[in-house]
C-alpha cells in the first residue's frame, strides 16, 4: 500500500498481483538493456538530427514514467474506493503526477497507428503541464504534430517505449525509466559531439565528484546545471549509503532553456524534487539564488567561455580573489562557486587543465590569492577523452570555506594533488570512461588525506598523489598541476641478481646468433639450386 493513505475498505481484498509476463518483462532490464533500447530507438529516427530526435524520445519516456507511476495507483485506488480514483488530490499527496483520460499511455498506445498520434502527443503533454502546473508548465516538449515527425515512426516509438519493462512498483518503475532516460542522455550527447556536452556530463566524472564530496545532507547547488545529472548522482549517492533523500535540498540554475526542460523532466522521473531556476542572462548577469549558501556545489561549467562578460559585473561582490579577465570565464566560476560556498560548505568544479597554470591577463594572480587564502583544498588531473563535447584536458578543483578540524584532520596550510591521467578504460575509438575501482581510489585518496572516520591512513604515492604545504606551492609559483608534485612511479623493484639477468641476456643472444647462421645457410643452398635452372 502507498505510504500515507488507509484504505477505505479494510475488508477489501489484496490488490491483484502483477501477472508473470511483467515479471519477465522487469527481468529484461539488466546490464545492455539501456544500450539495447536506445539502439533501436536510433532506428527509427531515419533523416532527424540527433538533437531534435533527442526531444521526441525522451519527451515520450516522461510521458510513459508519470503514466504509468499514475496508472498503478490508479487501479490501487479503483479496487479500494473507485471514488477516490478520479481525485486529484489524492495522487498530489502520493508525488504522482495527475494524467487526465486521454494523455494516459495506454490511451496514446491504442492510437499508436493512427494517422494523428502526433497531434494526439502534443494535446497530451498539454493536458499534463496544465493538471500540474506547479511542477511541470513550460517544461514538455508539445511539437509532435509538425509534418516533420513521421506518425509511422512516432507510432513504432511508441511501441517499442512500451516494451520497457515497468517492475511491480512505482519505485522499480522509476528505476528502470531512470536508468533508461540517463542512458539515453548520454547516447544523445555522443551523437550530437561537441554539441552534446552543453546538456550532458559524462556520468563517471560525475561519480567522482560525488564520491568525493559525499553530499549525506544539506543543500546541493549546481551553477550551470545542465540535465541535472549531478543531482541524480547525489540522491543516488545518499539512497546507495543509507540516508534520507529528503535530508538534502536540491537548487540548480541553467541559461539554456531547452536543457533546462531536459533538466526538469529528468528529476521528475527519478521523482527528484528540486528548485531549478531558469533565465537567458545566466547566473553571472542573474544569479537566481544569490542570497543562498550552499553546504555542497557539484559543476561543470562550459570551459573557456569567452563572451561571458559584462560592465555591470565590474564591482560584483563575488570577486573576492580579483575580477576576472572579460575574456575567459574560468575564474569567475570558480569565484562564483566559492560566494555561494557555506562556511562549512565544500565544491567540486570541473575545469580545462588550463585554469591549473595559466597566467593570462589576472588568472595568475587570482589563483595566487585563492591559494594563500586556503581555500584550494585538493586538484584532481583527469584523464583525456572522457568529455563528447571536447578533447581539451580537464581537471578537478575541490574548494573549501574551512580546512579547520570538523570532524576531520587540520588540513590548513596543506593541499592534495591527484594524478589521475593513467586511470580510465577506452570504452570505444574516442572515448574513455573511469571504472568504479578508478572512482573509489580517487574518493578514498581524498577521505584518507582528509583524516575522515573509517578512512584508511593516508600516504603519498609517487606518480599519483602527494599531499603538498603552501610553500611547496609558493616555490613552484602557484602552478596547481597535480604532475608537477608527485613526481614518478617507481619502478617495480627487480629482486634478480644483475650477473644472474646477463647469463639470461647472453644465453638468448647466442641462440638467436645460432638461429640467424641456420636461415643464412638455408638461403644460399636455395639460391644455390635456384641459379643453374636459370642458366639451363
Amino acid at each position: 500500500m502507498p505510504r500515507g493513505r488507509p484504505r477505505k475498505n479494510p475488508d477489501a481484498a489484496p490488490a491483484p498481483k502483477k501477472t508473470a509476463r511483467t515479471k519477465a518483462k522487469t527481468t529484461a532490464a539488466n546490464l545492455g538493456f539501456e544500450q539495447q533500447m536506445f539502439l533501436a530507438a536510433d532506428k527509427l529516427r531515419k533523416n532527424l538530427e540527433p538533437s531534435d530526435y533527442k526531444h521526441v524520445t525522451l519527451g515520450l519516456i516522461f510521458l510513459r514514467y508519470i503514466s504509468t507511476a499514475f496508472e498503478a495507483y490508479h487501479e490501487i485506488l479503483l479496487h479500494d474506493d473507485p471514488a477516490a480514483a478520479e481525485d486529484p488530490d489524492e495522487y498530489l499527496a502520493e508525488n504522482i503526477f495527475w494524467v487526465p483520460e486521454t494523455a494516459r499511455w495506454s490511451h496514446l498506445q491504442a492510437n499508436a497507428r493512427s494517422s494523428g498520434i502526433g497531434k494526439m502527443i502534443d494535446d497530451a503533454m498539454l493536458a499534463i503541464e496544465q493538471a500540474n502546473p506547479e511542477q511541470l508548465k513550460g517544461v514538455l516538449p508539445k511539437d509532435y504534430g509538425r509534418p516533420a515527425l513521421d506518425s509511422v515512426m512516432l507510432g513504432e516509438l511508441i511501441d517499442l517505449i512500451s516494451e520497457i519493462g515497468m517492475g511491480g512498483s512505482e519505485d522499480q518503475a522509476r528505476d528502470v525509466l531512470g536508468r533508461v532516460y540517463e542512458y539515453f542522455l548520454g547516447g544523445f550527447a555522443g551523437a550530437e559531439g561537441k554539441r552534446g556536452g552543453e546538456f550532458y556530463t559524462p556520468s563517471s566524472v560525475v561519480r567522482t565528484l560525488v564520491s568525493m564530496l559525499e553530499p549525506y545532507k544539506g543543500r546541493v547547488y549546481d551553477p550551470c546545471c545542465g540535465s541535472g545529472g549531478m543531482f541524480v548522482q547525489s540522491e543516488r549517492f545518499v539512497e546507495s549509503h543509507g540516508g534520507k533523500l529528503g535530508d538534502i535540498a536540491i537548487y540548480g540554475q541553467e541559461s539554456n532553456h531547452t536543457t533546462w526542460r531536459l533538466a526538469k523532466m529528468n528529476l521528475a522521473v527519478r521523482g527528484i524534487g528540486a528548485d531549478i531556476r531558469w533565465n537567458n542572462e545566466g547566473s553571472f548577469l542573474r544569479d537566481e539564488l544569490k542570497d543562498l549558501r550552499f553546504d555542497t556545489i557539484l559543476a561543470n561549467p562550459p570551459f573557456n567561455i569567452s563572451d561571458w562578460w559584462n560592465a555591470s559585473l565590474e564591482d560584483d561582490p563575488r570577486w573576492q580573489y580579483g575580477r576576472p579577465p572579460a575574456g575567459n570565464a574560468n575564474y569567475a566560476w570558480l569565484q562564483h562557486i566559492l560566494w555561494h560556498l557555506a562556511p562549512n560548505g565544500t565544491a567540486g568544479v570541473v575545469l580545462a587543465n588550463g585554469s591549473m597554470s595559466s597566467n593570462q591577463n589576472s588568472e595568475g594572480d587570482i589563483r595566487r590569492r585563492m591559494v594563500e587564502a586556503d581555500v584550494v583544498d585538493c586538484m584532481v588531473a583527469l584523464p583525456g577523452q572522457l568529455f563528447y563535447s571536447t578533447q581539451i584536458p580537464a581537471c578537478l578543483w575541490f574548494l573549501t570555506r574551512t580546512k579547520n578540524p570538523k570532524g576531520w584532520r587540520d588540513r590548513r596550510g596543506e593541499m592534495l594533488f591527484i594524478d589521475a591521467r593513467k586511470l580510465g578504460t577506452m570504452v570505444d575509438r574516442t572515448r574513455r570512461e573511469l571504472t568504479d575501482a578508478d572512482v573509489a581510489r580517487i574518493a578514498a585518496t581524498y577521505h584518507a588525506w582528509r583524516g575522515e572516520k573509517d578512512a584508511a591512513p593516508y600516504e603519498d604515492v609517487p606518480g599519483f598523489c602527494k599531499s603538498v604545504t603552501l610553500d611547496e606551492v609558493e616555490q613552484h609559483g602557484f602552478v596547481l598541476t597535480p604532475g608537477r608534485y608527485v613526481g614518478a612511479e617507481e619502478a617495480e623493484e627487480d629482486s634478480v641478481p644483475f650477473a644472474e639477468r646477463f647469463a639470461a641476456l647472453e644465453k638468448t643472444l647466442l641462440e638467436q646468433f645460432r638461429q640467424g647462421e641456420e636461415l643464412n645457410a638455408k638461403i644460399t643452398a636455395s639460391l644455390k639450386l635456384i641459379v643453374p635452372q636459370e642458366a639451363s
